[in-house]
């Protein structure tokens, strides 16, 4: 663990845990040895990373999310508090674990609103934003808005996270975009 790495006081950082330059893990965290976490992270209040985590650089994790074996969150993610992560597909309290947890994965920049929960199994594609609240029964393309019960794709946002209009352009910075067999393509122009 690099020295530049911030622990609170009340933190607990097992050994074997392997923690980037820049992060800082907050009040009452628990980090499990074995848990991959890049440089310039925020571990909010009360986050706990299982042993087999990986997280990405410059990602947030908001208060009271608990990621469990199986989680990969990429680059620049950002985790809503209380969002949840499910790693079984039958849980069950009499059933022993299985040997390896199914995997969710988010990709690099995407975000996961406040109390969102994720089923065991999900992809969550780059960029994508999940709205708060949202359970994600099914993958999440990339850029895709998704939100309700279970979650359903409602629209597309940018890389800047504003959502776009119906001629695929961005709200917020003017980027524009082609949509062609469901894949969002970056046209050249204004914005990001």
């Amino acid at each position: 663990m690099s020295q530049s790495v911030f622990v609170h006081e009340t933190a607990v950082v097992d050994r074997g845990a392997d923690i980037g330059a820049g992060s800082k893990v907050w009040h009452f965290c628990h980090v499990a040895a074995g848990a991959r976490i890049g440089m310039h992270c925020t571990l909010a209040h009360g986050v706990y990373v299982g042993s087999n985590v990986s997280i990405g650089d410059g990602v947030t994790v908001a208060n009271q999310v608990s990621l469990f074996d199986g989680v990969e969150i990429g680059d620049r993610v950002f985790v809503g508090p209380s969002a949840v992560f499910t790693n079984l597909e039958v849980p069950r309290a009499q059933l022993k674990r299985p040997a390896a947890a199914t995997r969710i994965r988010v990709g690099e920049g995407a975000t996961i609103g406040a109390n969102a929960t994720l089923l065991a199994g999900i992809a969550v594609g780059p960029w994508a934003f999940v709205a708060a609240g949202a359970v994600v029964t099914h993958d999440v393309p990339a850029q895709a808005l998704v939100v309700g019960v279970p979650a359903r794709v409602a629209g597309w946002v940018c890389v800047c996270g504003h959502r776009l209009d119906e001629s695929d352009r961005c709200a917020g910075c003017g980027a524009r975009y082609q949509r062609r067999d469901g894949v969002l393509r970056p046209l050249p122009g204004a914005g990001t």
